[in-house]
C-alpha cells in the first residue's frame, strides 16, 4: 500500500483477539527500548530514536507482530503513530521521496511540489522535532529507505520490519522471526477452522501446524479453507496437503506458504481462480468491486461477492472499503498469472481496468458541473454503478482512492504498452484532482502526474504533449521558487512547441521565459523575450495578448528605471485595451502610466493621468478599482502638499469601499499572469 495512515492513541491499529503467540519476542522488543545505546555507553546524549527491527520472511507474521507492539506502545507516544509501507505489492522499493511526501501529508505539513528527496526528508525531520511520535515503517528493503526518515530526537521510536538486517543503521538488533510455537499455531488454526475440530483431533492439528512450518499466513489460509467446508476434518486437509507435490522452484523457507496457497487455490472454481490471479494487476495491491469486475469482465455484484469469499478464505484482507492482497501472496499471484494467462489476455484485462478507472474519474469530475450541462447529460447515460449521487460523494471516493489512483497512473505509464489509455487516465486524474481539491492544494500530486505525461510524450515522440507537460512542470517550479529550473523547462517547452508547430505552446513558452528572467532580475533578457512574444502575438493579430505583453514590458522597464520606454509600453497597452473595448484594462493601464510618471518626477502629469483612469474605472462600473485610484491620487496630493484635496479623495475611497474589506490591488499585468 502506498498510503500512510496517521493513527491517534485512541485509534491505534491493534486487532484484539487476532494475535497469537510471540510473547517472548514482544517482551524482548519492549526490553530493547530501554536498553542503553552506543551513545549512552559513550557518555553522550542520544540524538536519534531507538529503532526496533523485526526481521522475517513474508508470511511469518512480522507485520502482525509489529502492529501488536505498536498497539501496546501507542499510549506512551501522545503525538500518535505514523505508518508507511516501503515496498510495493510487486516487490519493488517505494522511493524515499514518495514515503516522505506521504508522511508529511499525514502530519499535515505541506510538501512543495517538485521538491527532491533531501528537502522532503529534512521537512519530515523538522516536523517530528519536538514530538513524541511512534513511526512504523513496514517491509523496508534496506537501510537507505529508513535512515533518511529517522527523526533527530531520541524521544521518538521507530518500529521497522524487513526481510533481513538493516545494515548501516547503528545500534539496531533485529528480532528474527521463525514459525509460531506449536500451541500458538494450533490456536490460530482453531480461530478460523473452529475450536471443535481442534479439540476432537489435537494431534492432527499439531501435525498440520508442523506442515505449515508454524507460518501464520499458511495457517490462516488452511483455517479459512476448513471454515468454508464444515463437513471436512483437520485430518482431511492434512492428508491432501501432504499429497500435494513439491514445486522445484520452492525453497525450504517459502515452501509451507507456497504449498498452502497452491492447495487453497486448486480448490477454487475456475472463474474465481481467474479473478484471484488477475488481482496481481491491482494497483498498490488494493482493489474494489469495480477493479475486479473490470479485470475479469464480470458484473460488479459478482465481483464483490467473490472478493468477500476471498476474505473469508484468508486470500485477501479488508482495508476500509477496499480489498488488499497480502504482501506475502502478491508474488504467488503474479507467478500464477504469468504461467496460466496468455499475455494478450492479461493486457486486455489491464486495459479494461484502466478504461473503467478513466470512466469513474470522468464521472467524479462531471458531477460537479451544473445541471443541464453537456458533461451532466453525458453522465446520465452511464450505467448506475459508474455514477455518483452528488459531488461530496465523488470527492470522498477520490480522497479514499487517491493513493490507488496515483499508483494506477504510475503503473500504466511504466507498462509502456497502453500509452493511449495511460494518457487518458492521467488527464482524467489531473482534472478530477484540480476540480475537487483545487490546483494549489493538489500541486504535489499534479507535479508527479505531469512528470508521467512527460515520460510518455518523450517515449512516443509527442512534441505537443511534451511541450504542455514541460510548461505545467515549469509553472509549478516557478511557484515554489525554483526559477532557474523553471527557466530550463520553459526553454525545453519552446523547443518542443516549435517541433510540434504549435503557436500556442511557442508563444506561451516564449512569454514564460521572459517572466523567469524578470523574476531573476535580468531586465535586459526579460525585455528581449517579452519582445519576441509580442512579435508573435502581433503576427497572429491577438490583440488582448498583445496589450498584456505591452504591460509586462512596461513593468520590466519600470523596474530597470527606464521610464521613457516604460511609458511608451504602457501607453501602447492603453491603446490596445481601448481598441478591445476593455474599460477595466484601460483604467489599470492608465493607472500604471500615472505610476511611472510619478517615478519619473512628473507629479502633475501623474495627477491628470490618474484622474483620467478614475473616470474610465467609473465607466467600467469597477468601484474597487475607483477606490484604489482615489487612494493613489490622495497619496500623490499629500506629497504635493495639498492635504485638503487628499482628504477628499480618501473620503471618496472610503465610501466606495464601505462594503469591501480591502482595496483593489492595481497590477501591471492581468490576473492570469
Amino acid at each position: 500500500m502506498d498510503s500512510v495512515d496517521r493513527v491517534t492513541v485512541a485509534k491505534a491499529s491493534r486487532t484484539a483477539g487476532q494475535f497469537f503467540g510471540r510473547q517472548r519476542e514482544l517482551k524482548s522488543l519492549r526490553a530493547d527500548i530501554g536498553r542503553a545505546g552506543l551513545d549512552t555507553m559513550a557518555g553522550r546524549k542520544g540524538t536519534r530514536p531507538r529503532v526496533l527491527l523485526i526481521a522475517g520472511r513474508p508470511g511469518s507474521g512480522r507485520s502482525a507482530l509489529a502492529g501488536e507492539l505498536v498497539g501496546q506502545l501507542a499510549g506512551d507516544y501522545p503525538d500518535g503513530v505514523l505508518r508507511a509501507r516501503l515496498t510495493t505489492p510487486g516487490g519493488g522499493r517505494v522511493p524515499v521521496e514518495r514515503t516522505a511526501r506521504e508522511l508529511l501529508g499525514a502530519l499535515g505539513v505541506p510538501a512543495p511540489a517538485g521538491a527532491g528527496e533531501d528537502e522532503l526528508t529534512e521537512l519530515v525531520r523538522e516536523a517530528l522535532a519536538g514530538r513524541r511520535t511512534l513511526l512504523f515503517l513496514d517491509d523496508a528493503v534496506d537501510a537507505e529507505q529508513v535512515d533518511p526518515l529517522l527523526p533527530d530526537i531520541s524521544e521518538c521510536l521507530v518500529v521497522a520490519t524487513s526481510t533481513g538486517p538493516l545494515t548501516g543503521i547503528p545500534d539496531v538488533r533485529p528480532c528474527t522471526l521463525g514459525g509460531l510455537d506449536t500451541g500458538s499455531a494450533v490456536e490460530l488454526l482453531g480461530r478460523f477452522a473452529g475450536a471443535v475440530r481442534i479439540t476432537v483431533d489435537p494431534r492432527t492439528a499439531e501435525t498440520l501446524a508442523e506442515e505449515c512450518g508454524g507460518q501464520p499466513a499458511a495457517l490462516v489460509l488452511l483455517g479459512g479453507w476448513l471454515a468454508a467446508r464444515p463437513m471436512l476434518s483437520v485430518a482431511d486437509v492434512t492428508q491432501q496437503l501432504r499429497n500435494l507435490p513439491d514445486e522445484a522452484e520452492e525453497t525450504e523457507a517459502v515452501r509451507p506458504l507456497a504449498r498452502a496457497f497452491r492447495f487453497v487455490y486448486g480448490t477454487l472454481p475456475q472463474p474465481a481462480a481467474r479473478i484471484l490471479r488477475l488481482l496481481a494487476l491491482a494497483p498498490a495491491g488494493l482493489a474494489d468491486a469495480h477493479t475486479a469486475s473490470a479485470l475479469a469482465g464480470c458484473s460488479v455484484s459478482a465481483a464483490r461477492s467473490t472478493l468477500e469469499d476471498f476474505v473469508a478464505l484468508g486470500l485477501l484482507r479488508t482495508r476500509g472499503e477496499l480489498f488488499e492482497v497480502p504482501g506475502c501472496l502478491a508474488p504467488l499471484l503474479r507467478a500464477l498469472m504469468e504461467s496460466q494467462d496468455r499475455a494478450a489476455e492479461v493486457q486486455l484485462a489491464r486495459a479494461r481496468m484502466l478504461e473503467r478507472t478513466v470512466r469513474l474519474l470522468q464521472s467524479c469530475r462531471a458531477i460537479t458541473d451544473p445541471e443541464g450541462s453537456a458533461a451532466r447529460r453525458k453522465l446520465a447515460g452511464l450505467p448506475r454503478t459508474l455514477r455518483f449521487p452528488n459531488a461530496p460523494a465523488a470527492a470522498e471516493w477520490l480522497r479514499l482512492r487517491e493513493p490507488v489512483l496515483l499508483a494506477s497512473a504510475r503503473l500504466a505509464v511504466e507498462d509502456g504498452e497502453l500509452d493511449t489509455l495511460a494518457r487518458r487516465l492521467v488527464a482524467a486524474l489531473v482534472r478530477a484532482l484540480s476540480t475537487h481539491r483545487g490546483a494549489e492544494a493538489a500541486a504535489p500530486e499534479l507535479y508527479g502526474l505531469h512528470q508521467l505525461v512527460l515520460g510518455v510524450a518523450e517515449r512516443r515522440g509527442l512534441h505537443r504533449e511534451r511541450a504542455a507537460a514541460l510548461l505545467n512542470l515549469a509553472d509549478l517550479d516557478a511557484r515554489t521558487g525554483r526559477t532557474r529550473d523553471a527557466l530550463t523547462r520553459y526553454r525545453a517547452a519552446l523547443d518542443a512547441g516549435r517541433a510540434a508547430n504549435d503557436p500556442y505552446a511557442t508563444g506561451r513558452a516564449t512569454e514564460s521565459v521572459g517572466g523567469a528572467y524578470q523574476e531573476l532580475g535580468d531586465w535586459q533578457r526579460a525585455c528581449d523575450w517579452y519582445g519576441r512574444a509580442l512579435s508573435q502575438r502581433q503576427a497572429r493579430g491577438e490583440l488582448a495578448d498583445e496589450s498584456r505583453l505591452y504591460g509586462r514590458l512596461g513593468s520590466v522597464h519600470t523596474y530597470a528605471g527606464r521610464y521613457g520606454e516604460a511609458l511608451r509600453s504602457w501607453r501602447a497597452a492603453v491603446a490596445g485595451y481601448r481598441r478591445l473595448g476593455d474599460l477595466p484594462g484601460q483604467a489599470r493601464a492608465l493607472s500604471e502610466v500615472a505610476r511611472v510618471q510619478e517615478y519619473a518626477g512628473r507629479p502633475e502629469e501623474s495627477l491628470r493621468t490618474c484622474t483620467e483612469a478614475v473616470e474610465w474605472a467609473r465607466r467600467a462600473g469597477d468601484e474597487r478599482l475607483q477606490a484604489a485610484l482615489h487612494l493613489r491620487l490622495a497619496d500623490t496630493l499629500e506629497r504635493l502638499g495639498d492635504s485638503a484635496a487628499a482628504r477628499l479623495h480618501r473620503g471618496s475611497a472610503e465610501r466606495l469601499l464601505a462594503d469591501s474589506r480591502s482595496a483593489y490591488e492595481i497590477r501591471g499585468v492581468s490576473a492570469e499572469d
